[in-house]
């Protein structure tokens, strides 16, 4: 496989970690008559990444404090952020089955604060031409269009 992606993408050029913040919510979601708490991230950047979900609130223990340039800058407001979480979570019970909604109500608070996720940037190339590919450092797997895109209008927009 390494030798498939050299030939099409060029040799792997330098590879640097990258940290995009993360506003969590506390959601509530009562459905008919149960309730469900859970804990979502939403990247605080556009708010078009997907949720980050997490069984609880990452304690001390959990988080590396790390002091680097390498971190995209928070751009989306509060408010704006739990209208597009409750806007998410919204879209994704509906996409588990419409008919298990019963008098749905949704409500979510925002947690202080931001958590920073790593993420790995590879820059692959010859000459000129470079592609860029990320992979999630907390989850490890390859990440798409709407992470790569997120890193690489931040790369390339005048700091």
């Amino acid at each position: 496989m390494s030798l498939v992606r050299e030939t099409m993408f060029g040799p792997l050029c330098s590879v640097a970690p990258c940290f995009v913040p993360f506003q969590l919510f506390r959601v509530e979601i009562r459905n008919g008559g149960r309730l469900e708490q859970h804990i979502f991230g939403l990247d605080a950047v556009l708010g078009s990444l997907d949720l980050y979900r997490f069984e609880q609130l990452p304690g001390e223990d959990e988080v590396v404090r790390v002091k680097t340039r390498n971190h995209v800058p928070v751009t989306l407001v509060e408010k704006n952020g739990k209208d597009l979480v409750l806007e998410k979570v919204r879209r994704f019970l509906f996409s588990t089955g419409f008919f298990r909604i019963r008098d749905l109500h949704l409500s979510a608070e925002a947690v202080p604060g931001e958590l920073y996720v790593p993420y790995w940037v590879g820059f692959r190339g010859r000459g000129t031409t470079t592609r860029l590919f990320v992979m999630d450092a907390v989850r490890r797997r390859m990440e798409g269009a709407k992470v790569k895109q997120l890193l690489q209008s931040w790369l390339t927009s005048p700091q």
